[in-house]
């Protein structure tokens, strides 16, 4: 039996994952999925019940589990408590001590949506991207950092961007076996120009897919000349490996290529077991709490949906369903349903249950 850790969060994440709760129970009874399920706070709820954006116990339950789905953290509520408590923290911690240092994001415009970028339809139409970010070393978590009393009316705040060979080299293993699946096209962002750790990042990544990736077609790339080529030809590329902090800047503008973050789903991995074989993994949308909608039941369900498709390809090693899934919401945004976010004239408005109910409906239909 398998084991799934839910973390709903604060704001709309409880909503978007009982709708996940709704698909894990149909392919339950559907596609025989035999698993456990458990749920515990993180975030903002975690804070308020316990003191901590996360307890020991909730990471406990995270570390034996097979996977984690975590819905979203954070809302103004929280905005004055101790910064090492805030609910992001939470969600950090996670990363940390699960060793999650591959993020996987990908960007991918529904030909349904393709008019609900920013983006005219023939730059974004068809656009499918996987954003390969490492997530537990870099700025976010380097030292020496905080902020420090000058002592003059001044103060000083320092955060240190940092690498070392073997954090570039595992991601860059990710990013290469991903797009070996795919394209045979690998992108890495940097700022070498400027950084020595983007130079060092640099040199790595081109020696680890020349030695281990003959194949694959590598270009790199500066972070800031990325980002402008994401929003004037972001289908010249494929799988864009990158750092953390440029991950998390270049992943949000990848995203609203899309038309919505509420579409968006991602994993992160570590490394595998030496035994099972299997990595410890969270799975969660890219879109925040949202709690000006929160409890409205107008949140959009897809993107945590999808992030559990991701769940049953990259941890439960079940493609076939994982494809029936993503299948499904594309045959919803077919038929032409909406939630707000993604709202288009003549099209059918639903709410965060009626977006579940579809793609339940959807599921019935394509999974005879």
């Amino acid at each position: 039996m398998e084991n799934i850790l839910i973390l709903p969060g604060d704001g709309i994440g409880p909503e978007v994952m009982g709708e996940v709760r709704r698909v894990i129970d149909w392919f339950g009874t559907q596609r025989g999925f035999d698993v456990s399920l458990d749920e515990d706070l993180v975030g903002g709820c975690a804070y308020d019940a316990h003191g901590a954006a996360i307890s020991d116990a909730a990471m406990e339950k995270a570390m034996a589990a097979d996977a984690v789905l975590l819905g979203a953290v954070g809302g103004p509520k929280w905005d004055n408590v101790a910064y090492a408590a805030r609910p992001e923290a939470g969600l950090l911690r996670l990363r940390a001590d699960l060793e999650l240092f591959a993020n996987l994001r990908p960007a991918i415009c529904f030909s349904a949506l393709a008019d609900a970028s920013s983006l005219k339809r023939d730059l974004v139409e068809g656009l499918d991207i996987m954003i390969v970010r490492e997530l537990t070393g870099g700025v976010y978590f380097g030292e020496p950092r905080g902020i420090t009393d000058l002592g003059n009316g001044q103060r000083r705040g320092v955060n240190t961007q940092v690498y070392e060979t073997y954090e570039i080299e595992r991601i860059a293993r990710v990013a290469g076996d991903i797009a070996m699946k795919r394209d045979r096209r690998l992108a890495s962002a940097e700022k070498r120009n400027v950084m020595e750790s983007g130079l060092l990042w640099n040199e790595e990544v081109t020696r680890i897919v020349s030695a281990e990736f003959p194949d694959l077609a590598l270009e790199h790339v500066l972070a800031d000349n990325c980002a402008m080529q994401l929003v004037r030809n972001p289908k010249q590329y494929d799988v864009l490996v990158t750092d953390n902090l440029f991950g998390d800047i270049l992943s949000d503008v990848a995203a609203m290529l899309t038309g919505s973050l509420g579409m968006l789903p991602s994993a992160s991995l570590g490394a595998p077991d030496a035994e099972t074989g299997r990595a410890r993994a969270l799975y969660e949308p890219v879109h925040g709490s949202a709690p000006d909608i929160a409890g409205e039941g107008k949140a959009n369900p897809i993107a945590s949906i999808m992030s559990f498709a991701m769940a049953l390809k990259y941890t439960f090693d079940r493609a076939d369903d994982a494809d029936l899934l993503e299948r499904a919401v594309m045959h919803v945004l077919d038929a032409g349903f909406r939630t707000g976010d993604i709202m288009q004239p003549d099209m059918k408005a639903v709410g965060t249950s009626g977006m579940g109910d579809a793609v339940l409906a959807a599921l019935n239909e394509l999974g005879k």
